[in-house]
């Protein structure tokens, strides 16, 4: 599915401008949208009369990006924790996976930037213009978003032993 998010593409537009990255990262560590040296990045940016949990999104979204500008335009936070994890998941990335999935709106930003951070940690891009779209869903009764990543991170892979056959 292609996804294409102007916010996000205004966002990566600033990969390079280290003096607005560092006023987005501001914003990590306090609720979305409540850091004030954000405002002039993000509230420029926000459609009409959008709904507070909206608004939360987008802070939440430029602040993590802030931190971790590195893109990619492909997988999900699924597809990325399990790249970043290398041949063999750990304990305790699984864990710290499973609380993701689990975790309630009101926990994700700072559930979300200890995800944000491993990533970073192993350079590993994150595919923003999706991650803006599964924090959309994040709420949906049928848990589209967990399910997706769980599938991601869990999913059937091809052994390099399979594919020699």
């Amino acid at each position: 599915m292609e996804i294409d998010n102007v916010f996000i593409t205004y966002l990566e537009g600033l990969a390079e401008d280290r003096g607005k990255l560092a006023s987005l990262r501001r914003g990590l560590g306090q609720p979305p949208g409540t850091c004030a040296a954000m405002y002039p990045i993000v509230a420029v940016r926000l459609p009409h009369n959008c709904s507070r949990v909206e608004e939360e999104r987008y802070y939440l979204i430029a602040s993590l990006f802030g931190f971790h500008p590195l893109s990619i335009k492909v997988g999900n936070m699924g597809d990325h924790i399990r790249c970043a994890s290398g041949n063999e998941i750990t304990v305790a990335v699984e864990r710290r996976f499973v609380n993701l999935l689990s975790t309630h709106w009101e926990d994700i930003p700072d559930q979300l930037r200890q995800a944000v951070s491993f990533l970073k940690s192993k350079d590993q891009p994150i595919n923003w213009q999706q991650l803006f779209f599964d924090l959309k869903l994040w709420g949906h009764p049928d848990q589209l978003t967990q399910r997706h990543w769980a599938n991601s991170f869990w999913g059937y892979q091809i052994s390099d032993k399979s594919q020699d056959k």
